[in-house]
């Protein structure tokens, strides 16, 4: 799932790539993507839906794109809001497409890339769900390999009084989050400090991938409870949680599987991780093999001897 650098980076692209373009049709061939901001519970998807999404959207201006969390929130003229969350393999792009029809019956059309390079020739760049149309000629394209993104439209009180974000904890890069308040945060936790790191509610924008990094720049044991944590471990923590995200923005991410820039490129934080996704390989740091194991559902890559759970 993309963390906090790669949909920063989507966003940062977006701002210089969208931004300022009006929005002059729509195109999908999945409209359970599309959720009605009223009725997320039950995530109910109605043909008078998809009609009054595409109807409404046509002709807005894209004014600025921010981030919340792994939410992309796209802001748009007439006080409306596009939130799209990512999930699991899910990524924008921005290039241009071409419908192909289907020349056997009850077989969906689907979007063929024509351009960049990149996008043409990467298969992950082209299970294409939705496209947006721009009065410049290019398009704004979300592909999502195995449909479980969403697009939420709404007002803009709708969208950002939805209680998805209203539950957030502060970002994890943000410079209001000081050490005092980490501190605060990660102490009143008594879950191991890998499931607390990649609780939203908690700090929100990291998850499997940056956690692992995190703690094993700390020399952290990612099954020591939180509350467990010295003074000096937090601190080592924090910082190392500063230093690894910005690292991992100004090198666009890490795609060691499906994430993709606005451009179809890869990141390039999958070439100096040193925990996440290195099972069996040795320890950077002292040539131990890292192990990876179990912990709530999710896996966390780990050096047993410099990661010792005391």
């Amino acid at each position: 799932m993309p963390e906090l650098p790669e949909v920063q980076t989507v966003v940062n692209d977006l701002n210089k790539r969208v931004a300022g373009r009006k929005i002059t049709g729509v195109w999908f061939d999945w409209p359970k993507m599309l959720k009605d901001p009223l009725d997320q519970q039950r995530n109910k998807i109605a043909h008078k839906h998809v009609e009054v999404f595409q109807k409404v959207i046509k002709g807005k201006k894209i004014l600025e794109v921010k981030r919340r969390a792994k939410n992309i929130l796209m802001y748009l003229s007439g006080n409306l809001v596009l939130l799209t969350h990512l999930k699991m393999t899910g990524h924008y792009l921005v290039g241009k497409w071409k419908i192909e029809r289907a020349k056997t019956r009850g077989v969906r059309p689907r979007a063929i890339p024509i351009s960049p390079p990149e996008m043409v020739n990467d298969p992950y760049n082209r299970y294409i769900h939705i496209i947006f149309y721009l009065d410049n000629g290019q398009q704004l394209a979300l592909s999502d390999l195995r449909k479980f993104a969403k697009a939420v439209l709404g007002t803009k009180e709708q969208i950002e009084n939805l209680p998805e974000l209203l539950k957030l904890g502060p970002e994890a890069n943000d410079p209001k989050l000081t050490l005092e308040k980490f501190k605060t945060l990660i102490l009143k936790e008594r879950r191991k400090i890998k499931q607390v790191l990649m609780d939203p509610e908690v700090i929100a924008g990291i998850g499997n991938i940056y956690s692992d990094e995190i703690l094993w720049q700390s020399r952290i044991h990612p099954f020591k409870p939180a509350n467990k944590l010295k003074d000096e471990e937090i601190k080592i923590m924090y910082l190392a949680m500063k230093i690894i995200l910005a690292k991992a923005l100004k090198l666009r991410g890490t795609s060691s599987s499906d994430y993709r820039d606005t451009a179809g490129k890869k990141g390039g934080y999958d070439k100096v991780l040193l925990a996440y996704d290195r099972e069996g390989e040795p320890c950077k740091r002292c040539g131990a093999k890292i192990v990876r194991k179990k912990i709530g559902g999710r896996s966390a890559h780990f050096c047993p001897r410099c990661q010792v759970l005391i």
